[in-house]
């Protein structure tokens, strides 16, 4: 099957992997030009070598971002060469907030392996995450058209991972609780923005900048309702799937929208879910309790529709702004649709 052309994919899996065959190149060229130390790091952390510096098989990203900006200029009449900076900075930029995500959450696994952070330590994760971030920025100087989508999507992801922050000092119920409408916009900048600015830089650097504004606000949207299936995941995910422990968020008393849904809901669990919760118990059969109590109480079925109603938002405008974008709006659909 020849994958150069566009719509020459038969399966999103195609299209994904078609795309991270026009961006890797791109990407090990950008990485090549960092100190040698600075470059094995960024190799290990993008999934291209061990901790020894071997090159290694199996530990890359799904490559979502750079395939949904690729995805976008094509279905404008662009290229895939046009897009193709784009593409490389929001995936560099994303490998970047997933090196300080591990850190601040200390997170141990990240692929099926070690975390950045554990391999190497704190600090040379942390300069191996500016880095990424530098090369990114680096990708759009000289593209205003794109860089601006860029820069706003780095300040809403920063703003939204604070808000994530602050929320693990607030209570799990009563007077402080945090609301799902809260949870929402925080996800609406941590994960929504970034593929915000995917989109918007693709339809910009595709010929149509004049579209990149609607795209934005459907990477937003689109964004969310990922964010809440990857929440599903978190809780419920299969640790062969997502390379990290059953119930990962739950150990980390992450304020996620199934819990926060769960003890909103008024269901007869929600009241056994919140003294589970307030009792600070992170062993096993605590964490199972926890999560079949958000369950009962209805915190499942609640993200799973509210995943669904953001992800129709999203194909709206979608719909609205490229009608014909078959394999744009199929890869929409399999993001959103990745808990189930």
């Amino acid at each position: 099957m020849n994958l150069s052309r566009p719509g020459a994919w038969l399966s999103d899996a195609d299209m994904i992997a078609r795309c991270r065959r026009l961006v890797e190149p791109a990407m090990r060229a950008a990485v090549a030009g960092l100190h040698p130390w600075g470059a094995a790091m960024v190799s290990y952390s993008l999934g291209w070598s061990d901790a020894t510096g071997r090159p290694y098989e199996g530990a890359g990203g799904k490559s979502v971002r750079p395939a949904l900006a690729i995805l976008s200029a094509e279905a404008v009449g662009g290229t895939a060469e046009q897009a193709l900076p784009g593409a490389v900075a929001v995936e560099l930029v994303h490998a970047f907030s997933l090196v300080h995500d591990d850190i601040i959450d200390q997170d141990e696994l990240r692929r099926h392996r070690d975390a950045l952070w554990k391999a190497y330590g704190v600090g040379p994760a942390l300069l191996a995450g500016d880095a990424l971030l530098a090369l990114a920025v680096a990708r759009l100087a000289d593209r205003p058209e794109a860089m601006r989508y860029l820069s706003a999507a780095l300040v809403e992801l920063v703003q939204g991972q604070t808000a994530d922050m602050a929320f693990e000092s607030r209570p799990w119920s009563g007077p402080g609780e945090v609301s799902v409408a809260e949870y929402t916009q925080m996800a609406a900048g941590k994960t929504g923005a970034l593929l915000g600015a995917a989109a918007a830089a693709g339809v910009a650097l595709g010929g149509r900048p004049d579209l990149s504004e609607r795209m934005w606000r459907m990477g937003v949207e689109l964004g969310v309702a990922f964010q809440i299936a990857d929440d599903v995941l978190g809780i419920w995910g299969d640790p062969q799937v997502t390379g990290k422990p059953v119930h990962g968020d739950l150990r980390l008393r992450k304020k996620t929208v199934p819990v926060l849904a769960a003890l909103g809901s008024g269901e007869p669990a929600s009241r056994r879910l919140a003294d589970a919760l307030a009792s600070g118990e992170t062993d096993d059969a605590a964490l199972t309790l926890a999560a079949c109590l958000i369950e009962e109480a209805g915190g499942r079925t609640i993200a799973d529709r509210l995943a669904a109603r953001h992800l129709g938002a999203a194909l709206d405008v979608l719909d609205e702004c490229l009608p014909g974008a078959v394999a744009l709006r199929e890869l929409c659909v399999s993001l959103a649709g990745r808990a189930r």
